[in-house]
């Protein structure tokens, strides 16, 4: 059943544009949508989208506990801009309290089993609370992003948490979005400017030279292959 309904879907939405493809799931799961933005310019691009088409529509983020001081004002300054309050999830403090007691405030550079607890417990179980309640999914995902996310697509059923993921931006080129960000005067995280072109917790994130892999600044110390945390895991 989830099968032909994901492919009843991308057969339907075939090149639709990003705003058609928001309007048909804002309109069809009202209320059981929501945008998780982890503030990247994809997200920001996505979320002037929905404010504008559905303003009442659910946006939130993971506040890990890790973040740059440069991604806590963005919240700010999207909140002030679109006049929303992004909902803001946290970690379990007593499973982080319990992991760097056993493993070290820093346990992600030991092996990518210690990075993959981290992410467990400060991501993925505050998206799983977060999903509570919804069908569909809305993600700022791209192709071009990473090798882990070439052949993602338009549509796809996400296993872990039984429901709908959508992304809207997938076939869009990074030329692409910045245009949009400038145009439509989006706010941005200004360590984009400083070489940043991903962003995540600080001590897994790095400025890139010009000419790497975007996602080459993520995770640097592990294979391409891996550097992932989890949220986008494939079945």
């Amino acid at each position: 059943m989830n099968e032909e309904l994901i492919t009843r879907l991308n057969a339907e939405l075939e090149g639709k544009s990003a705003e058609e493809v928001l309007r048909y799931f804002l309109k069809h799961y009202k209320g059981r949508i929501a945008l998780s933005s982890s503030l990247s310019i994809e997200d920001q691009v996505l979320t002037d989208i929905i404010v504008k088409k559905a303003p009442a529509t659910r946006i939130f983020t993971l506040d890990t506990g890790r973040l740059f001081p440069e991604t806590y004002q963005l919240i700010d300054r999207t909140d002030m801009k679109y006049g929303i309050k992004i909902e803001v999830f946290f970690p379990d403090y007593h499973e982080v309290q319990r992991m760097v007691r056993e493993e070290g405030i820093n346990l992600f550079y030991n092996s990518v089993e210690s990075r993959h607890r981290c992410c467990q417990i400060r991501k993925l179980e505050p998206l799983h609370r977060a999903m509570q309640g919804l069908d569909v999914w809305v993600c700022g995902l791209r192709r071009q992003q990473s090798v882990t996310r070439k052949d993602m697509n338009l549509v796809e059923w996400d296993d872990m948490h039984g429901l709908i993921k959508v992304n809207p931006l997938i076939e869009w080129t990074e030329q692409q979005v910045w245009e949009y960000i400038h145009e439509h005067s989006v706010p941005y995280n200004k360590l984009h400017d400083k070489g940043y072109p991903s962003i995540g917790c600080e001590p897994c994130t790095r400025a890139v030279k010009p000419g790497e892999d975007i996602r080459s600044g993520r995770w640097w110390w592990e294979d391409p292959n891996h550097r992932e945390c989890g949220l986008h895991q494939r079945n």
